[in-house]
């Protein structure tokens, strides 16, 4: 699965599409999220949840 932004610049991000998905890959996804949003992991998860 493919989703993209277009805050703060365009950001594209592919998520596989299977369940459930690894610890790994779930943490390198939030931190490609916090990296484009100049956060760290830890404060991207504070605004999500």
């Amino acid at each position: 699965m493919r989703l993209t932004t277009d805050r703060q610049g365009t950001h594209h991000i592919t998520i596989p599409k299977h369940d459930p998905l690894k610890i790994g890959t779930l943490s390198a996804i939030l931190g490609d999220i916090a990296e484009h949003f100049g956060k760290t992991r830890d404060e991207l998860i504070q605004e999500l949840f």
